[in-house]
């Protein structure tokens, strides 16, 4: 990944949503100025084969449900966003370059926010990281793949000292939903805010 700073929120209990959706809030206010973007694409990446490597597809399902959920309740906190990855098409080595072409394509004048399950040092694993750059998937496995995004959002899932080549397999699946549910609650705040930010 390629940032200019990257801040890290812990996925737990004391994970503070205003915090997280105040960053990620300017962040979008920012690319969206300088570069004239309209919406907002989450690009969810990863695997519903692999419990480490779940936390994308988690986040694009459940995204998914509350954009669904509020366009049933008449609300318009979400116009113009669009979540690409879920539970039941996710985006994973296979089909990455694919979906990385039809963002250019059909978004180009979107914000492209990805998401990603990463691995990092001992003691931030169950942090979430945010910050402005293209996210490079794969790194952690040792798989050169496709960067893609304006701005990254990753959940620590592992150690990246850890080569063992089912690690991602072993990760607790508690602790890849907590992280998932700060995510997706921080987002969703994100919504919340649209409104009284003059829509960014």
């Amino acid at each position: 990944m390629l940032a200019e700073k990257i801040y890290y929120y812990e996925g737990n209990q004391d994970f503070t949503i205003e915090r997280f959706s105040n960053k990620l809030i300017k962040m979008i206010k920012e690319i969206r100025c300088k570069k004239k973007k309209k919406g907002i694409v989450f690009f969810c990446i990863g695997s519903d084969r692999s419990t480490g490597d779940s936390l994308g597809p988690l986040i694009g399902y459940k995204l998914s449900q509350l954009l669904h959920l509020d366009t049933q309740k008449g609300k318009e906190e979400f116009q113009g966003i669009t979540v690409i990855g879920t539970l039941e098409e996710p985006i994973h080595a296979m089909n990455l370059e694919k979906y990385i072409q039809i963002v250019n394509c059909l978004y180009e004048d979107h914000v492209v926010i990805a998401i990603d399950a990463s691995v990092g040092s001992p003691e931030h694993v169950g942090y979430i990281t945010l910050g402005k750059g293209p996210l490079k998937p794969g790194l952690g496995v040792s798989k050169n793949l496709a960067s893609v995004g304006d701005i990254f959002i990753t959940g620590i899932v592992g150690d990246c000292g850890s080569y063992e080549p089912f690690m991602l397999q072993s990760i607790r699946l508690s602790v890849v939903m907590q992280m998932a549910d700060c995510i997706s609650k921080g987002i969703y705040f994100v919504g919340k805010l649209w409104k009284i930010s003059d829509r960014y």
